[in-house]
Order: C-alpha cells, then sequence, then structure tokens
C-alpha cells in the first residue's frame, strides 16, 4: 500500500509537470524519467546495498560508510529500503497512464476555472483530479498487484534480516518443502489482488463520467511556472542523478573492487570478471566468465527470452486480431478480458500456482517440473496480456478493406495473415517482442519457483550470489544482464527503422 501510495503520488506529480506545465527540457526528461522502470527492480536494490549498506548489517561497508558517512540500520534493509527501492522503480505506471489522461484533457475547462476566480489549488481538486482519477485507480492496481507479488527486491533487503513479506515467506515455505503453507498464501495473495480490483470497479463505476474528448479541437496551454521553473528542473536533474545514475555507476564500480568498501586503487581487480578461482578470495569461485554456469545461465536465458518472445508475440499478434476485427462483439470482449487476468495476479502466486499444476501427472496434465516447457509455459502465459494489447493497437491500425478484397479474390486466411496482415505489422510485432524480451529478461519473481539449478538463468544467478554474499559476482551479471537488454533493444531499434525507411523509399 505503501509504494502504491508513493509511486501515485510521484508519478502523477512528474505526469503533470510534463505535460501541463512549461518546464525547460521536458521531451529529454520525460525520456529520462522512465529508464528506471526499463532495468529490473531487484537490480535497484542490489545499487541501493551498494550505496547504503553498512558494517553493522550488510558485513561490509558500502559506498556511503566507506566516506566515513554513518548509515542508520533502517536505511541500509528492511521496509523502509524495500518501500522506497520499490517506488523508485514502480511510479514508472502512474506517470505514463496519468501523462496520457492529460493529453486527452483541453486545457479550456482549467481556464475557465480560473475565468470564475479559482485558484490552482481549487482547479487541481474540482477539475483535474475528477478528470485523471479513472488514470490514477488503474495505475493503483497496476502498482499494488505487481509490488505485493515482488520477490526480488524483499528478498535482497529483508530476509537477511529476517523481514519477510507474503512474497518471501510463500518462497521459504515451498523450498523448505512446506508445499500447502506456500500454496495458501499464494491464494491469500491472489484474493488481495482480487479484492484490490472489484474495490476498484465499484469506486470507477460509481463516480460521475466526464467526456474530455469531444468533435472540436482541443488545445493545451502550459501552466508557467514562473519563478518555481529552474528550482523545479533541477530538483528533477538531482533526482536523476542520484536516483538514477549515480547507483548504477557505483554498481559498475563495485564490480571491480576486490574488497567492497574500500577505494583504493590497489582494490581495483578484473578477478570477479575473469579471474581464476582463488581460494582467497569468496570460497574459491572463479570469475563470472569463467564459470560454467554463467554460461549456461547465459544459454538458458537467451533460450527462453527468445523462445518466449516469439511465441508469445505471435500468439498476442493471433489474439489480437481476433479482439480488433470482433470490437462490440461478445467474443471479442471475452477473449480481451480473459486475455488480461494473468496480470492481475502476482507473479510469485502465478509460478505457485504452476508448480501445483504440473509438479506431478493430474489428470490430462503432465508432469512438467524440471523442465525448459514449463518456463516457456509460465512466461508466456504470464505475458499474454502485455502481447495482447499490443497486438489489438497493432491490427487496429490495418484496414479490414484489405482483407475483403482479398477474400474477394479468393485468398485462405492463413495466406491473407502471411501476405497482408503480417507484413503490414512488423513494426509493432518488433515492438512487442522487445517489450516481452525486457520483461522475461529481467524477470525472477514469476520463474523463481519453478526454476532448477539446471535451468538456472540469469537473474536467477543474480540471485544465488547475492544469497550466498558474494555481491561483486551478483553486480557483474547484473551488469552483463543490462548489457544484454540494452544492446538487443538498438539492434530492434535498426531494424525497425530501416523497415521504415525501406518502406518509405518504396
Amino acid at each position: 500500500m505503501s509504494v502504491s501510495v508513493i509511486s501515485i503520488l510521484f508519478g502523477s506529480t512528474l505526469a503533470w509537470l510534463m505535460i501541463r506545465t512549461d518546464l525547460p527540457w521536458k521531451k529529454v526528461l520525460s525520456l529520462i524519467v522512465i529508464i528506471p522502470y526499463m532495468l529490473p527492480s531487484w537490480c535497484k536494490s542490489l545499487a541501493w546495498l551498494t550505496v547504503f549498506k553498512n558494517e553493522r548489517v550488510g558485513g561490509s561497508s558500502g559506498f556511503l560508510s566507506a566516506m566515513g558517512i554513518s548509515v542508520p540500520d533502517w536505511l541500509a534493509y528492511g521496509p523502509i529500503a524495500i518501500i522506497l527501492v520499490l517506488s523508485l522503480h514502480y511510479y514508472a505506471y502512474s506517470y505514463l497512464l496519468v501523462s496520457a489522461a492529460l493529453r486527452s484533457i483541453n486545457s479550456e475547462l482549467e481556464e475557465m476555472g480560473e475565468i470564475v476566480g479559482a485558484g490552482k489549488v481549487k482547479i487541481l481538486r474540482k477539475i483535474t483530479f475528477p478528470l485523471i482519477l479513472p488514470a490514477l485507480l488503474s495505475s493503483f492496481i497496476l502498482t499494488f498487484s505487481k509490488s505485493i507479488g515482488t520477490f526480488g527486491v524483499p528478498a535482497f533487503l529483508g530476509m537477511k534480516i529476517n523481514y519477510y513479506t507474503i512474497s518471501t515467506m510463500l518462497y521459504s515455505n515451498i523450498r523448505q518443502r512446506q508445499t500447502n503453507t506456500g500454496f495458501a498464501m499464494s491464494l491469500i495473495l491472489i484474493s488481495i489482488a482480487a479484492i484490490t480490483v472489484y474495490v476498484n470497479q465499484l469506486v470507477i463505476g460509481s463516480r460521475k463520467s466526464f467526456a474530455t474528448i469531444g468533435g472540436k479541437g482541443g488545445r493545451t496551454t502550459p501552466i508557467a511556472l514562473g519563478k518555481a521553473k529552474y528550482p523545479i528542473l533541477f530538483v528533477l536533474l538531482l533526482f536523476i542523478g542520484i536516483g538514477v545514475f549515480l547507483p548504477l555507476l557505483i554498481l559498475l564500480l563495485q564490480t571491480f573492487m576486490l574488497k567492497g568498501g574500500d577505494y583504493s586503487l590497489a582494490n581495483f581487480t578484473l578477478h570477479y570478471w575473469i579471474g581464476n578461482p582463488n581460494p582467497m578470495i569468496f570460497e574459491n569461485e572463479p570469475g563470472v566468465f569463467k564459470n560454467p554456469i554463467f554460461w549456461q545461465s547465459v544459454w538458458n536465458t537467451l533460450r527462453l527470452v527468445f523462445t518466449t518472445a516469439i511465441v508469445a508475440t505471435v500468439c498476442g499478434q493471433l489474439l489480437g486480431y481476433i479482439v480488433s476485427r470482433g470490437r462490440g462483439t461478445v467474443s471479442g470482449r471475452a477473449v480481451e478480458q480473459l486475455t488480461f487476468l494473468p496480470y492481475l495476479i502476482p507473479s510469485i502466486a502465478f509460478g505457485a500456482i504452476y508448480l501445483s499444476m504440473f509438479s506431478r501427472p493430474h489428470l490430462l496434465l503432465p508432469s512438467l517440473y524440471g523442465t525448459f516447457a514449463l518456463l516457456v509455459l509460465v512466461s508466456v502465459v504470464k505475458h499474454l496480456p502485455f502481447s495482447c494489447r499490443a497486438g489489438t493497437s497493432n491490427m487496429l491500425q490495418i484496414g479490414i478493406e484489405l482483407e475483403e478484397a482479398a477474400v474477394i479474390a479468393g485468398a485462405s486466411f492463413a495466406k491473407r495473415f502471411a501476405r497482408i496482415v503480417f507484413p503490414l505489422s512488423k513494426a509493432g510485432f518488433l515492438s512487442g517482442f522487445m517489450l516481452i524480451f525486457i520483461s522475461i529478461m529481467k524477470e525472477l519473481d514469476l520463474i523463481i519457483l519453478v526454476i532448477t539449478p539446471k535451468l538456472g538463468t540469469l537473474p536467477y544467478m543474480a540471485f544465488s550470489y547475492a544469497n550466498g554474499n558474494f555481491p561483486q559476482f551478483s553486480n557483474v551479471v547484473a551488469v552483463i544482464m543490462f548489457a544484454i537488454v540494452l544492446l538487443v533493444y538498438l539492434i530492434t531499434n535498426l531494424i525497425s527503422n530501416a523497415d521504415l525507411s525501406s518502406g518509405i523509399g518504396g
């Protein structure tokens, strides 16, 4: 609940500043402020420990402690650290949703309030807030359902001091083979999420409806911040520097430090990257690149993300086709609603459901535990909401008359899809692929219960290192993951831009 409230307050304030005010550099800032969501939340917890860990709790000095700054125990580990890290991750939901809602509101509505003598606070409370309430409620649901089932951050920042959330207790119980208790906790998570969604629907259903997009053209007049413009800009830049870039730079720096907390030049090394086993360093553990488990994890991760991204994106395009062509029909609405259900179930609870379903044979269901197929299955189904929504928006842009002409010419559905629909939706296909690729690449909460050491992925390897008190090794894996995501993102953009250029040239 605390994460949802803080995230919404921060994200909606950012959205208002970016959309409704004359804040300088808005185009650049609007891209930078969503960077934190592109990184795994558990990576941020590693960065948090790198900065705030102290010898009293963490066993070695973090950046601030090494600089002689006394860090209180409650800031290094525990609920405050977990809430702040998750809030810095999930504010992106409310920022994106509220931004879209504010763009659709004609500024004339707020100007009318000014004409009748209303102040800025009253205009926000009486006009702007009611209009963006659905976006705020939607962002609350998304933030609440994700944060309540998050495993990585509470595990890194809580389990070492025996601070548990429902998700970490669920994991501990299942790992200790107390499966009945673990499955009961997963039902509690699902029930909490379901009650929250139900209350949200009641609130939305009982509010008055306001139409903000009509037949007349709309305009947006930025609100002048006056003398507060540059102080606000300074605060935002300070947040971006300290909250986004500095932790990542320190995280990278830690991968080259033989001993944590010692920032002297003599302490810098490449051991954690390419070092040979040394009995004097972290129990004879070799550098990441010389560890065969790492290369197996790379193979497992790439195999999982590419297989899942391709299968989920193809399924999303097909489901999007059904939804877009069946809009207004019962079947179209039913498909759209059913594909969204997996998103409302917290990730670790979703993984627990599939563990109980496929841990041993049940009627027609085979035993898939310990197989790659189970990882693909749970990942595809969980990400259907993303792929279906992307596919629907993609298909809505393709005119039905093109297919009607093909039908008249006698083309089958398979031929129409292969020769007309897919070529026209290639850019959307790549976008949906990239969205799912990034989500799976950083996924830990969903697969932590169904994964086995033989099928370990890079997030699982980073978690194992951190759980074994090998922070530098964990940081190396996190940096490599970020590099892979960035590389694939750049390649996908190049392909997309090349397709666009060739299309324009043709």
